[in-house]
């Protein structure tokens, strides 16, 4: 566009959101950044506008597509990861929701669609052989987060055979993390007991090594970078996302100066369940099962392609976040706001009406 490009992005306050729309405020091609959250927020950058809209709204269709009018690119990012006791729940807001999304795009011509799927969407790998893009993209059928994951790439495909003008793009990042994202993922994954100032090296003696735990990280801006280029160029198709090395057990036993102590994965497994079922901590035993069976993903296409390069490796991805856990960083917006007294006592409320 002569003017510059007009994008939307949905999930705009949250951890990848916050960090894409920073990268585009930068970026001299787009003009202008539509912000779509389920809350409004004080939180602003350059040439940002917030508009609140939540998608699992059954009306927010007509104001989903009123709001994409006149778009070049819209950018779907919003997520719920919790309840995961309710499936249901997250089911209306991440697939019917996400179809909102696409269907709004659709009608309103918008002429790119980009899309947050996951590493969590693929099929199981072969053991020690990474994984291209053609990769099966059937989830793990153990976690609602998967399963969503997996259907909304089903979801695309006919959004792709019946918009064939449509440039669509599927990103799929690692495990994202960034300073930041700490107070919110800490809140998601492990709830109200994990103090985060606990996470230091004078604190963590022992790491558990769990045979077959191996994950890729990728730091927030640098997953931001690849949407970005995604946004105002003319990239087409899905690119893995995610920075080297790959993370095992001894890897973050050396970040947090701790010794790796080898674990079964079943007696861990086993502790999680008892604790998730006590509604101790808010991570299902199904997440930690798709965990073991993420397949390693090949990034070759997204650095040849798209001429995408991480600045943070994967170790220091996650010693920022370590760092942001143990200092208790967040940002202003609501879903990465630092959890003060008020907001642990809300935490350990929500736990309490769960278990009536």
């Amino acid at each position: 566009m002569a003017d510059g490009l007009r994008v939307a992005v949905t999930g705009a306050t949250g951890n990848i959101g916050t960090s894409v729309v920073q990268e585009l405020s930068r970026e001299p091609r787009v003009a202008s950044i539509l912000g779509i959250a389920r809350r409004d927020t004080s939180w602003r950058v350059p040439k940002l506008d917030i508009r609140a809209i939540d998608i699992a709204d059954p009306g927010s269709g007509d104001e989903l597509e009123r709001a994409f009018d006149g778009c070049d690119v819209v950018i779907h990012l919003a997520w719920l990861f919790q309840p995961t006791r309710d499936p249901v729940a997250t089911w209306q807001t991440n697939v019917i929701g996400g179809m909102r999304v696409f269907d709004a795009a659709a009608r309103a011509a918008v002429p790119a669609l980009v899309y947050s799927s996951s590493v969590g969407a693929y099929s199981p790998g072969p053991d020690g052989e990474p994984v291209t893009e053609s990769w099966p993209t059937h989830g793990w059928p153990g976690a609602a987060y998967t399963r969503e994951k997996a259907y909304l790439e089903r979801a695309l495909d006919s959004v792709e055979r019946d918009n064939p003008g449509t440039r669509v793009v599927r990103m799929r990042p690692a495990f994202v993390f960034k300073q930041t994202s700490a107070a919110e993922q800490r809140r998601l994954f492990a709830g109200p007991l994990l103090p985060g100032k606990l996470v230091q090296r004078k604190y963590i003696p022992l790491v558990p090594d769990i045979a077959g735990l191996r994950l890729q990280t990728v730091h927030g801006s640098d997953v931001a970078d690849a949407f970005r280029i995604a946004a105002v160029t003319e990239a087409r198709g899905a690119y893995n996302i995610a920075a080297d090395p790959v993370i095992d057990s001894a890897t973050i036993a050396d970040l947090l100066g701790a010794r790796s102590v080898p674990l079964p994965a079943g007696p861990l497994r086993a502790l999680l369940s008892a604790a998730w079922h006590a509604h101790v901590v808010p991570a299902s035993p199904g997440l930690f099962d798709a965990v073991l069976r993420l397949p390693v993903m090949d990034t070759t296409r997204a650095r040849v392609d798209l001429g995408w390069a991480p600045r943070y490796s994967a170790t220091e991805a996650l010693e920022d976040f370590f760092d942001g856990l143990s200092e208790g960083h967040g940002m202003s917006t609501p879903p990465l706001q630092p959890a003060g007294p008020v907001d642990r006592l809300c935490e350990f409320s929500d736990a309490a009406r769960d278990r009536a």
